[in-house]
């Protein structure tokens, strides 16, 4: 096996490990955001509430979501463990949701993309981040219409930082992309409001393509919305028509955007030739 297929095989390795966490991230975020929102609001009111075990990214260790049962290592296995068990719980056999490997799968083989995009380097590891940030913050919007200030915010501040030293974008194309990023979403946010009455996207959005425009600079901004629009205008109709998914009924737009993010991060030099010309 030559040096270049190690590599990547060891990208993908590592993505099917950070795939495992990502599907706890995604899991358990959102519930201890609940938790801190349910606190701060009994303190508000002068409530108490009833004392819980500790409940955060680590602790408890995995279990089966229906019998509780603690998953012993060799049942923790990414991807493996799901098809020798063949999709169910040792201790119940009750199924286990087919989106844990999804999740595994998808991070080993964009973590393999990246690798073989960026090489090892600072830009590869960079880009590394990037990529599993995106993914759990795809699962949980999808999951809940929300996108955590906890990510969003770490991630626009890294991208600055990361170009800072010009790793991605000149560092002023990356704070221009961030202001812009976030004003163009707000703009269309508001004129919707202003015209419909109703919300259209939610501030998250904004953050995320903020984000994407300290990572990879202002110029990088148009191919991510077009694309972004585009599908999720496709994605979103097929929804309403098939599903008969009832228009008042939010579609979370951040997956849309995490996916034009990771292609403009790969193609986004092919996709400006494309919309502007060589």
């Amino acid at each position: 096996m030559s040096a270049d297929a190690i590599f990547l095989l060891g990208a993908a390795i590592i993505g099917l490990v950070l795939g495992s966490f990502l599907n706890v991230v995604i899991h358990r975020l959102p519930k201890i955001m609940d938790a801190e929102w349910r606190a701060q609001c009994a303190e508000i009111e002068g409530r108490e509430l009833p004392e819980q075990g500790r409940y955060n990214l680590l602790v408890p260790s995995s279990h089966c979501p229906h019998c509780q049962t603690p998953l012993r290592p060799y049942d923790n296995v990414p991807l493996l463990s799901y098809l020798l068990l063949l999709g169910r719980c040792r201790q119940c056999h009750a199924a286990i949701s087919p989106r844990y490997p999804a999740v595994e799968a998808l991070t080993a083989i964009l973590s393999a993309l990246v690798a073989w995009q960026f090489g090892w380097s600072v830009q590869g590891v960079l880009a590394l981040a990037l990529t599993w940030t995106l993914i759990a913050l795809t699962f949980i919007d999808a999951d809940t219409t929300l996108l955590p200030d906890s990510m969003t915010l770490p991630l626009l501040w890294l991208g600055l930082l990361a170009n800072v030293f010009g790793v991605f974008a000149p560092l002023e194309e990356a704070v221009i992309g961030a202001a812009v990023g976030y004003l163009s979403l707000w703009s269309v946010y508001w004129l919707f409001k202003l015209a419909t009455g109703r919300e259209g996207m939610g501030y998250g959005d904004f953050k995320l393509l903020a984000a994407l425009g300290a990572w990879l600079g202002y110029t990088m901004l148009l191919p991510i919305i077009l694309l972004s629009s585009i599908v999720g205008a496709v994605v979103g109709g097929g929804l309403m028509l098939m599903a008969r998914r009832g228009r008042d009924i939010p579609i979370p737009f951040g997956p849309y955007l995490a996916a034009a993010g990771f292609l403009t991060l790969l193609v986004g030099d092919r996709l400006l030739g494309l919309l502007f010309g060589p």
